[in-house]
């Protein structure tokens, strides 16, 4: 399709540019700005005006330089096949379609969204939401023939975005809770994902019941929806066929397609371990699991925690170490709905390896994870070092205590 009215050009070819803070125009989300989402809403035809554009707030050309504003992108879109289970598939699309225009790096998604538009298309004549937003409506109508009408509204003002912010916020927690419903072992397909290629090419994600997406805005259900309409799309089926470790969650099938779409760099995986043959990790996940070894745990660490974690580095600089698609033990992107699954890292012990997160996370999913467990968790309020979570583990009788002893023994034995 065509995208003359765009004064900078549209296209595949541009995924993956990354604009510097010394490149950029504005900053749209992101870790220092409070409130942004990003979602995808099925309508009744009668409810969409085809090609609409809405901007609620400051539009770029009002923006001033290099200075940051919430991002609220609200697309609705209608047609006859279109089912709720598509809403989350299509909403991460809008992560593809943002960088198909030269000029604009966007990362993440659902509430972690984060835009950046270049100085240079700034130049070039690319100062309004509307061309962004019709943009999306031509992309999505191009690229997604099942949806006839669609329409977008951008929010970029602190007051208005609350309420659809909020309104965001329920229907992801609505989706995350119907993924807690279903369990591996009981289906018999999982799925693919290779939205985030464009960024890390050796990366692909394994979705299944249990573990959604690292991005955590697509579950087992918006796979499989995505799949049956669209099969030869960025999602699939995967086959899991002979389970070889279960408690690793190796599966011949997942090898298989992680070999193949990493085109030979990674051959094997374990769906439940982020210390051996972890799932390869891209750049969107919502947190990471990191190992601490002075304690023999693991803490968690989101992409909103603006502070650094126990283990002395920032949320950026682990995920550096993390994303791009590499296998890195003790470093693994996961999504905050893998957490309270029961297969979390079980190969590696599990939740109760878990030792330290920031309190906001385990304010959001505290009520999911053992009750006994909880008040043994540290935060960045509780302890600030690494001294502190020792002394914080042995008097709470953490359970990653018992195992010091063993690895004391261990390292007797080496030195022997």
């Amino acid at each position: 399709m065509s995208f003359e009215f765009c004064p900078v050009p549209v296209g595949p070819v541009y995924e993956g540019e990354r604009i510097r803070s010394k490149q950029m125009y504005v900053e749209l989300g992101g870790p220092k700005v409070e409130k942004h989402f990003e979602l995808v809403r099925v309508k009744p035809p009668n409810e969409i005006k085809d090609g609409q554009v809405s901007i609620h707030g400051p539009d770029i050309k009002d923006m001033k330089e290099g200075e940051r504003y919430p991002i609220g992108i609200l697309v609705e879109v209608a047609g006859e096949e279109l089912e709720e289970d598509l809403e989350a598939v299509f909403e991460r699309r809008v992560h593809e379609f943002c960088n198909f225009v030269n000029g604009i790096m966007h990362l993440n998604q659902r509430y972690t969204n984060w835009m950046r538009l270049s100085k240079t298309a700034y130049e070039k004549g690319f100062n309004s939401l509307d061309l962004l937003g019709q943009v999306l409506i031509g992309l999505y109508k191009a690229e997604l023939p099942i949806i006839d009408k669609a329409q977008v509204t951008f929010y970029t003002d602190p007051k208005e975005i609350e309420k659809p912010y909020e309104i965001a916020m329920e229907i992801y927690e609505k989706r995350d809770e119907r993924a807690r419903t279903i369990h591996d072992e009981d289906v018999d397909m999982f799925y693919g994902c290779v939205l985030c290629q464009s960024f890390a090419p050796t990366h692909a994600c394994c979705i299944t019941p249990d573990r959604t997406s690292l991005c955590g805005s697509i579950n087992w259900f918006d796979a499989r929806a995505a799949a049956k309409v669209d099969p030869k799309g960025p999602i699939y089926e995967v086959e899991p066929k002979e389970c070889v470790n279960k408690l690793a969650g190796e599966y011949t099938g997942v090898n298989e397609m992680i070999n193949k779409r990493s085109l030979g760099e990674i051959d094997r995986v374990y769906l439940y371990s982020g210390m051996e043959f972890p799932h390869t990790s891209c750049g969107c996940f919502e947190a990471i699991d990191f190992y601490i070894p002075e304690v023999n745990g693991h803490g968690i660490v989101d992409r909103n925690f603006d502070s650094v974690a126990i283990n002395g580095l920032p949320f950026s600089a682990m995920a550096n170490q993390t994303g791009g698609g590499k296998q890195m033990p003790g470093f693994n992107g996961v999504s905050i709905q893998y957490i309270v699954s029961p297969k979390y890292q079980q190969y590696d012990g599990g939740i109760e390896t878990i030792v330290w997160m920031p309190k906001a996370v385990k304010n959001r999913i505290g009520d999911f994870l053992p009750k006994d467990l909880v008040p043994k968790i540290a935060t960045e309020e509780e302890v600030q070092d690494l001294n502190q979570l020792k002394d914080w583990l042995e008097e709470k009788e953490h359970p990653i205590v018992e195992t010091w002893a063993e690895m004391l023994e261990e390292e007797e034995e080496e030195e022997e």
